[in-house]
């Protein structure tokens, strides 16, 4: 262990931190503890003080560190430091019942349950944590732990999906008794291990033992209409294993990226989370839409969803907003479902033009490559004894050659012109400024890309009969 207090002794925040402590007893526990044994670095530290007035003391640290001081939550008193940086950060809280020990049983995972008495400068591990680590396999600490927060259950499936480790036979037989539960927790809460979920490069697979034990249908209902559709001679497999193949070969593509590409998606335009985890959960929702227009032909067999894409794009929204998504967060999501269709069929007409192919860069504005990557997925995720391997290189090519001339062009492609503002919207429409601007603004646009619009007299004709009451 010598060589791993040596790490955390170097680290810098855990440097300044320590003339604050001296006098008290104090430990690092959790997430950084886990990745530092794991050869990674977390800019989360999450420490453990036995204090009469935490909050006094958080308060104090934050204004010496000159960070930001949160108070996360009131009645367990669980306080934040962001750190000057916007990166680094530190959770502060008192130990259950002021008892080191029983705080670290009362935790979910024992790899989460490794601590680090920063006086004594030494690890602590009472349940197995380091040994499991080893192992590379997700074990949990008591069952009651789970029942009191059920959100423990869905972050078994999380670490799943990050580090790729076993889940032990337990934990998944107390999902199957517990998955009900699943939804009492704040949604906000469900949502964040959500997105850190699809983030993971194994989210494929956790996906797929979400699905074995329940919880996948208790979080997202739809899904028990996803899951009637089953395979046919365009897909290999049946609508709840395609969306969960989608997630996976867009995990493929990213891997394989460009270094342009791969920073894209990396970027973190929606929060905390990478912009890869909400273009794997579109993946995820692309064709949550087919169940509602599922029809056979009579003559051929042939299975037809005829508007999946529209229908999608407008269940997802109540699905993601139940959720506590933010607005840019669903907009972002919904644009992906209704347009996953539009690369591959325009890049499939004969002699398709410049013009087409500008249009379509237009249309999906910052969204280009990631509708792109949906599409890709999509396609390689659909097989059948009607899709030959030359139908699925010949899309593939297409795709890549569409993407590969957007980012050899995109610092050239002029924006539409700004044809009219949102205070004149408001005045014709006699409206305050809100998210409906925002929608009416984004419908201008996309009309404008389909050439319904060319002049400020179309547009203002466009808002008037559309969206007059």
């Amino acid at each position: 262990m010598d060589k791993y207090i040596e790490e955390i002794e170097r680290d810098e925040i855990i440097k300044k931190i320590r003339p604050f402590i001296k006098d008290k007893q104090a430990y690092l526990v959790g997430g950084f503890i886990r990745d530092i044994l794991t050869g990674k670095h977390s800019p989360d530290r999450d420490i453990i003080v036995i204090s009469e007035n935490i909050e006094n003391f958080s308060e104090y640290l934050a204004d010496s560190l000159n960070g930001h001081f949160i108070e996360l939550d009131k009645i367990n008193k669980i306080y934040r430091i962001v750190l000057e940086d916007k990166i680094n950060y530190i959770d502060i809280t008192k130990p259950i019942e002021n008892n080191i020990e029983k705080d670290i049983k009362r935790r979910d995972l024992t790899i989460n349950a490794i601590a680090y008495d920063l006086n004594q400068k030494k690890i602590i591990d009472l349940t197995g944590g380091i040994k499991d680590l080893k192992n590379k396999i997700i074990k949990g600490i008591s069952e009651k732990n789970f029942e009191e927060d059920a959100l423990r259950l869905l972050r078994i499936y999380r670490f799943h999906a990050v580090t790729g480790f076993d889940i032990d036979e337990k934990l998944i037989q107390i999902t199957k008794k517990l998955y009900k539960k699943i939804n009492e927790p704040a949604k906000e809460r469900i949502t964040t291990e959500l997105l850190k979920m699809f983030e993971g490069k194994y989210c494929n697979s956790a996906l797929l033992k979400l699905e074995e034990t329940n919880m996948l249908e208790e979080i997202f209902p739809i899904y028990k209409e996803v899951k009637k559709i089953p395979s046919n001679s365009h897909h290999h497999l049946d609508l709840l294993h395609h969306l969960i193949e989608t997630v996976n070969q867009i995990e493929i593509i990213y891997e394989n990226s460009t270094k342009e590409v791969k920073e894209y998606l990396e970027a973190t335009n929606y929060g905390s989370v990478k912009k890869l985890s909400f273009l794997k959960l579109a993946g995820f929702l692309h064709d949550i839409g087919k169940p509602s227009c599922w029809t056979i032909e009579e003559e051929s067999g042939r299975h037809r969803f005829i508007k999946h894409d529209e229908i999608g794009s407008k269940l997802v929204v109540p699905i993601l907003k139940d959720l506590k998504f933010s607005k840019k967060q669903i907009e972002y999501i919904k644009k992906l479902i209704k347009y996953h269709i539009y690369p591959s069929s325009m890049i499939s007409a004969p002699d398709v033009s410049e013009k087409a192919i500008l249009k379509f860069y237009r249309k999906m504005d910052e969204s280009v490559i990631d509708v792109i990557i949906l599409a890709m997925a999509d396609r390689l995720s659909a097989r059948g004894e009607k899709v030959t391997q030359k139908m699925v290189d010949d899309n593939i090519n297409n795709l890549t050659n569409l993407l590969n001339n957007y980012l050899k062009i995109k610092e050239n492609i002029t924006p539409l012109e700004k044809l009219i503002d949102g205070k004149e919207i408001m005045e014709i429409l006699n409206i305050k400024q809100g998210p409906e601007l925002g929608v009416i603004i984004n419908s201008i646009k996309e009309a404008q890309s389909d050439g319904e619009i060319i002049t400020k007299d179309d547009a203002i004709q466009y808002i008037k009969e559309k969206f007059k009451k």
